[in-house]
């Protein structure tokens, strides 16, 4: 059996108001060439409203592992860095004023087509289960590319922790 044939379909428990069901959960199990990161950032307002739980529950319970994480006030160099594509917009006074109002929660995510799967578990505003329809919460990187950049700007190389999850060992015995 292959390494992605190991991967284990799982659905949370029905009744669960605002769950979206994950998709299969991987372990770890497919080859490192095809685990990606990504930069998954709960906005000032996520914090505010203490939903920062909730939303590392949703990638927890996708089978997905946190490789860092870390509560930071952001300045106005960073907010520059981070959406310099955006610098040009209108909009953009509101998003530095919005992002510098209060403290962020930036994570480092890590999996299987993690970057495509935060992509789905965001959602448009009125997708009912997933983060931004339920919570009213945009937090991820478009693609990995943006990722790998966007996570240089949030976190040094030496604060991404590598280890290994023994989830499966515990679950199914060694």
């Amino acid at each position: 059996m292959g390494s992605l044939g190991r991967c284990l379909a799982r659905s949370l428990p029905r009744g669960q108001p605002g769950l979206s069901p994950p998709g299969p959960r991987c372990y770890g199990s497919a080859p490192p060439e095809l685990q990606e990161k990504t930069l998954v950032v709960a906005k000032p307002d996520a914090v505010q409203r203490r939903l920062v739980g909730n939303i590392i529950q949703r990638f927890e319970r996708r089978g997905f592992k946190l490789v860092a994480m870390k509560l930071l006030q952001v300045d106005r160099a960073l907010v520059d860095r981070h959406y310099q594509e955006l610098r040009h917009k209108p909009f953009y006074p509101a998003l530095v004023t919005y992002m510098t109002s209060g403290p962020v929660v930036a994570m480092v995510w890590e999996g299987y087509n993690v970057v495509r799967s935060t992509r789905a578990m965001v959602g448009d505003t009125d997708s009912v289960g997933t983060i931004r329809g339920d919570l009213s919460v945009h937090i991820s990187s478009d693609s990995v590319e943006t990722a790998r950049r966007e996570i240089g700007f949030w976190f040094r190389r030496d604060e991404l922790v590598d280890w290994e999850s023994r989830e499966r060992d515990q679950t199914y015995g060694p």
